[in-house]
């Protein structure tokens, strides 16, 4: 993900309602459109962990964050993991998913997610080995995949094999990013088609957010 040192840290993305023959899942993304179903999101942004944001209101979010660790910045990594543990908390005591921003950082965000009963984690952007995707998933995590995600082959191969009930796409912050395009190619690869991929993932978006 990449964003403007200046961005606003605190952040809501709209869901959209449409038509279900026009339906997209986005379940990340800095652009929501009518022709996507994008969850509502509140927290800040480890990036700005320095910056002495307080948290924001989650009451109006469907999901919190994103949060997480972010080892590649040179930011703090006590301050991080406790602006991570504070989201965490707000979303076991309000019983809502938690969306994770892992770079560099996988053991740790897996042994501080371990600390907390949350109704539900999806680390997004992921682009990792198949060994990291299986210990997510056997813990019952969804893991989202973007455009860089196919610029990885291990990565592809982890798209290949995930199960379908615990995967999504996102087009992140990438306002270029065609929608329909990534389903195209993620249906290739697990040699399905998009219509049958974009109801799997519509379905995941319900389990995921109620």
């Amino acid at each position: 993900m990449q964003r403007g040192r200046n961005s606003l840290c605190s952040f809501i993305f709209f869901s959209y309602l449409c038509p279900m023959e026009h339906r997209f899942c986005d379940i990340h993304t800095h652009h929501p459109s009518v022709d996507r179903l994008s969850p509502t999101m509140a927290g800040v942004h480890p990036w700005d962990t320095e910056r002495g944001l307080t948290l924001p209101d989650f009451s109006t979010a469907d999901m919190v964050g994103e949060t997480g660790l972010d080892f590649a910045r040179n930011i703090d990594r006590k301050a991080q993991e406790e602006l991570f543990r504070n989201h965490l908390a707000v979303a076991e005591q309000l019983q809502k998913p938690v969306v994770v921003h892992s770079v560099k950082a996988f053991e740790e965000v897996m042994r501080i997610l371990d600390d907390y009963d949350l109704s539900g984690v999806l680390i997004h952007g992921f682009i990792g080995s198949k060994e990291q995707a299986e210990r997510a998933f056997k813990r019952g995590y969804f893991l989202s995949f973007g455009t860089r995600s196919l610029r990885s082959p291990r990565t592809v191969e982890v798209i290949r094999q995930a199960p379908i009930e615990q995967l999504f796409l996102e087009s992140d912050d990438d306002a270029n990013c065609d929608i329909e395009a990534l389903y195209r190619a993620v249906a290739e690869v697990r040699q399905t088609t998009t219509d049958e991929l974009r109801k799997a993932l519509i379905t995941n978006y319900k389990r995921l957010i109620r």
